[in-house]
């Protein structure tokens, strides 16, 4: 027969695998928001390149991020409204070059200044990353 586990036992097991559930879930975070602001600078870059079809300067109209904003609404659900699509395009062109310093000069953003510390507000009134914790 099998002796109970000591109580102060059980509570550091406890306590233990909540330190490793937590590492876990902050890690999980971490990874999500690294690929979710790599996509969106991506998205970005893409749109502004269809936009712009080669030439410096793009004869941008809002029909196509509306069209863009319903049809992948309609394949993906929630989170490609016209406001979003806006931020994307302007987080690609207010950070045109992907480098190692996307992270600090993202925390900026959240802020709402640009790196130059103007105040650089997006489309819509909110963040590109509203609801989302970014973790760098």
């Amino acid at each position: 027969m099998t002796k109970p586990a000591d109580q102060s036992d059980y509570l550091s097991l406890i306590s233990d695998l909540a330190l490793l559930i937590e590492a876990g879930r902050k890690a999980a975070v971490h990874y999500v928001n690294t690929a979710l602001t790599g996509t969106y600078w991506l998205m970005g870059r893409r749109i502004v390149e269809y936009e712009q079809k080669g030439k410096k300067r793009a004869a941008y109209g809002e029909a196509t991020l509306q069209r863009l904003s319903d049809d992948l609404t309609q394949r993906f659900g929630k989170g490609f409204s016209l406001a979003q699509l806006k931020n994307v395009r302007l987080f690609y062109l207010t950070y045109p070059e992907k480098s190692y310093t996307l992270s600090s000069q993202l925390k900026e953003v959240e802020k709402g200044q640009t790196p130059s510390g103007q105040s650089a507000p997006l489309h819509g009134g909110g963040s590109l990353f509203r609801g989302r914790t970014v973790v760098y």
